[in-house]
This record gives C-alpha cells, structure tokens and sequence, in this order.
C-alpha cells in the first residue's frame, strides 16, 4: 500500500459553526488523508461530519451509515451504529473547559469516484484534565455514487473555538 501523503489544502476557523475543506478532492487520488491537527468547542460536543457535493454544497440527505468505539479511560466503553443519518458521527468529542489537546484524522476512500460510494475511516484522541483520555474510532459510508469535493465538520452542540484541518492525497 501507498504511503506518502502529498499536501493539498488546509482550512482554519475560530467562532464558527462548522468548517468545510472545499475543493480538496480531485480525481488525482483515491484515497485522502483528512488530519484534525486541533479542535476546540465551545459546549461538551462531539464532533461530525458531512460530505461536500460537486458544487461543495454540504449533503444532509439522511444517505450516511457509521459506526465507532468511545474507548475511554475513566469509564465504560461506549459503542454505537447508525443508518440512514444526515452525518457521519463521532470524529472526536470536546469536553468544555477541560481538555487540554483534541485531535484526530479521518481517511477518505474515493469521494471524486461518481460511480462508487465515499467511504470514511476515522481516529482521535483527546486528554481530559484530571480525569483521563478518551480516544475514538469510526467508519462511515455515504450511500449516494456521486461526486464528492469536499468535508464539512461540525459540532453536536455549541460552535467551534478552534479548529484546524489539513488535507493530504494518499500516493
């Protein structure tokens, strides 16, 4: 399997309600690396995502499946699969005022195929002050064969403080 990752994009926001990477999916790859270098909410949230179309319009038709694994140090496993949503969950989760560090990556199989579905494979991790670290797995699948440019990120409650995404093409 490949194993570079060659720079493509990167987007950065503060104060905001979502972030969207656009135009960053071509068909000069097949598989892009999405890195979350940084995020910071502003309300205990979880972080989602959806998928940009052709003209980086965010797609919110209920076509996603996901799934993924909250391993977490001070508590229980958590785990949860869902079909048919409006996004793909959990590519992190914020604790307001008590992490020190939220980063993660999620890797993006196909999005500029017309013909095929966009998959996702997703990691994060995060440190809670005095209490411990929690980190995450996902997978996704956009159940529509369309073209995809772009990823849009978002949290399930508050605005986003900080975030920071860079966006890699797999060789």
């Amino acid at each position: 399997m490949a194993t570079n990752l060659e720079f493509i994009k990167s987007a950065s926001g503060s104060s905001v309600s979502s972030l969207s990477v656009t135009d960053c999916f071509s068909a000069d790859y097949d598989v892009y690396q999405v890195v979350i270098s940084e995020y910071k909410g502003t309300a205990n949230s979880y972080l989602f995502a959806r998928l940009l179309d052709s003209t980086n319009t965010v797609i919110t038709a209920n076509e996603y499946d996901d799934a993924y694994l909250g391993m977490i140090t001070y508590g229980s496993f958590a785990e949860s699969r869902t079909t048919n949503d409006s996004r793909l969950e959990n590519f992190g989760y914020y604790f307001s005022g008590t992490v020190s560090s939220t980063a993660g990556f999620v890797t993006v199989y196909n999005p500029f195929d017309s013909g095929s579905y966009t998959f996702t494979a997703g990691q994060s991790s995060a440190w809670v002050n005095t209490i411990g670290g929690v980190g995450y797995k996902s997978i996704g699948v956009h159940k529509s064969a369309e073209q995809i440019n772009g990823i849009n990120f978002f949290p399930s409650a508050g605005s986003i403080d900080f975030m920071e995404i860079n966006v890699y093409g797999v060789k």
